[in-house]
């Protein structure tokens, strides 16, 4: 979210994260909170919820909502006015899960292949000097009088070998380790734990390499095993309901488009997603995207896919326990319409 705050607490520059809190240790995540030297009082906060998450019944953005309440961040944006509201999933895998970054007639560059240094979330700087190395590779190649290319595309490996060569693969190297063990019988405690050992005294220089357990959705356990969460009710003042979170995101698409949120199998959503796990589309979507409502017959339901209100953060296509949406590009000019973020 972005705020206009009360100008006596504005302090520009002044960098806040926590970790945990109101998370659960076996749930990785935390917030950033930046007071923005723009000459005016803003700041830009948020919440990073780990899709790895077990508990079904978990809503990343009511543990935002939760967040706002803590003691050292509610006095910052108490009279305040919350003016723009957004999400997106953050590719954190890090240096175990970087792709193969080169293909014939493209690289992947950027934030795409997950650049993020992941305990600093950040990632601007390694995403920049990527595209800087993609550059001078790319014009080496075309300015080389004798080449040879094999395909009808141009396949720049020399990309991938001068990234590795450069401070970007020595960095996320040092840092790939702690979200990893955060995986232990300890949780994030754990993390924290191997992070000051490892990380704070040894550089990340350990001979070893830690792996993640799988991919994000196959880490959710059945409804039966897990323990609802209750989520207080949002005042109207830190705290607020989504829909009119949404509405602040600026989102639209074209009505007559077609959609571009589909399933694979519509029977899947009631009789395993619903079944299984209670639904955990309708809580992990961060714009009301998937909603259950009751059959007309009076008997059972069915998901309803409102496509109108999603913001692209991709976070179904990747957490859907049955890997049955399928998200695809819309069309031109649909979407979040950020204004400031």
């Amino acid at each position: 979210q972005l705020w206009t705050i009360d100008e006596k607490k504005w302090k520009p520059g002044r960098v806040e994260h926590t970790v945990g809190w109101p998370l659960d240790r076996h749930t990785y995540g935390g917030s950033f909170l930046y007071h923005l030297n723009e000459g005016e009082p803003l700041v830009a906060l948020g919440f990073v919820v780990s899709l790895d998450y077990q508990n079904p019944y978990l809503n990343p953005f009511r543990e935002f909502q939760r967040w706002k309440h803590h003691p050292s961040v509610q006095p910052t944006l108490e009279g305040g006015t919350r003016i723009a509201y957004g999400a997106r999933a953050l590719n954190e895998g890090g240096f175990q899960s970087i792709p193969k970054l080169t293909f014939p007639g493209g690289l992947l560059i950027g934030c795409s292949p997950g650049l993020m240094n992941v305990p600093k979330i950040k990632g601007t700087h390694t995403a920049m000097k990527s595209g800087m190395l993609a550059s001078e590779a790319i014009f080496s190649q075309l300015t080389n009088e004798n080449l040879q290319s094999k395909t009808i595309g141009l396949d720049v490996q020399e990309y991938e070998e001068n990234l590795k060569n450069s401070w970007v693969w020595k960095e996320l190297y040092a840092v790939r380790n702690i979200r990893p063990s955060c995986h232990s019988i300890l949780g994030v405690y754990g993390g924290m734990i191997y992070t000051g050992i490892f990380y704070w005294l040894l550089r990340g220089k350990e001979p070893w390499t830690l792996k993640h357990p799988g991919p994000d959705f196959a880490q959710l356990k059945p409804a039966k095993d897990c323990t609802p969460i209750e989520y207080p009710k949002p005042d109207g003042k830190i705290s607020f309901d989504l829909l009119s979170s949404v509405a602040l995101s600026g989102t639209n698409h074209e009505h007559d488009q077609p959609a571009h949120l589909t399933l694979k199998d519509d029977s899947i959503p009631v009789s395993r997603n619903l079944a299984v796990f209670d639904g955990p589309e309708q809580r992990f979507c961060p714009a009301g995207v998937y909603e259950y409502i009751p059959l007309e017959t009076g008997e059972g339901s069915r998901l309803q896919i409102n496509a109108q209100n999603c913001v692209h953060c991709k976070t179904c296509d990747i957490k859907d326990p049955s890997q049955n949406i399928n998200w695809v590009v819309p069309e031109g000019g649909g979407g979040p319409a950020y204004n400031g973020m």
